[in-house]
């Protein structure tokens, strides 16, 4: 009997996940189409962008401060404390960044997503948006999908500011690094092409969250239990998407540079 469930579980998990790619496929069909609702975009990269800064902020300092603790004393024992800086800024860049902002993005927005989209579906105010003669993907999707993919971006080159801040801050502080000597590892390190990637990547997590949290809203059944059920795994599915993504991303952006 478990067993079974467990399978019914899955099955239905794989049919969501392909009503996503679906859903994906008619986005980009409607923007093709050039239909957008403006009003909706400004409010939703509100939400995205402002509405996430803050905390998008601290965890990068945070995460910049512990890298730099944790690789500042191995360098300097190896007499490399001059790379501290280039290591961070290549760290942060290339994946702490856009992972780490990602993350932050899918529970506190792709969760919002998932259950204001979901009420919208078991409620049957999906159902009066097309009698309104209204494309709820129009109206409800397109403009996340914009608002995450030009907000997580911005939001990723703020966290990597942020945290070479802080890198800068425990490096000079902690273990008698100049602010001149990390900055001018990290300029010698770092390459157009590391900030490119970045960009790439986060607009890439931003539209997988906005397209997979209105796709498990959009399909979400059974009232307030299902709502639950289906931010959860709205949630939990982003960020394997994500980590998955960032393999491939990482290996096409990387590959044979030395």
């Amino acid at each position: 009997m478990a067993q079974l469930l467990g399978n019914t579980a899955f099955n239905k998990w794989l049919q969501r996940l392909l009503a996503a790619v679906l859903l994906g496929g008619q986005v980009l069909v409607h923007l093709l189409g050039g239909k957008i609702h403006r009003r909706n975009v400004l409010e939703q990269m509100a939400i995205v962008g402002p509405g996430s800064l803050l905390i998008a902020l601290l965890t990068a300092a945070t995460v910049g401060m512990v890298f730099t603790i944790q690789v500042a004393r191995e360098f300097i024992s190896l007499g490399a404390g001059t790379a501290v800086g280039g290591v961070l800024s290549l760290a942060l860049i290339r994946e702490l960044a856009p992972v780490l902002t990602a993350v932050i993005v899918t529970g506190r927005v792709g969760s919002a997503f998932a259950a204001e989209i979901g009420t919208m579906q078991v409620t049957e105010q999906i159902d009066a948006l097309y009698m309104l003669r209204t494309d709820p993907i129009d109206y409800l999707v397109i403009p996340r999908v914009i608002a995450c993919g030009i907000m997580l971006p911005l939001l990723t080159l703020l966290s990597f500011i942020v945290g070479m801040t802080g890198g800068v801050l425990v490096a000079n502080s902690m273990f008698a690094i100049s602010s001149n000597v990390f900055f001018d590892s990290a300029q010698n390190f770092m390459q157009i092409s590391d900030l490119t990637s970045a960009v790439i990547k986060a607009a890439v997590f931003g539209i997988l969250i906005a397209i997979i949290s209105s796709s498990w809203g959009l399909t979400t059944t059974g009232g307030a239990k299902g709502v639950g059920q289906s931010t959860t795994t709205a949630v939990v599915t982003s960020l394997l998407a994500i980590f998955v993504t960032n393999f491939f991303l990482s290996w096409l952006l990387f590959q044979g540079l030395g």
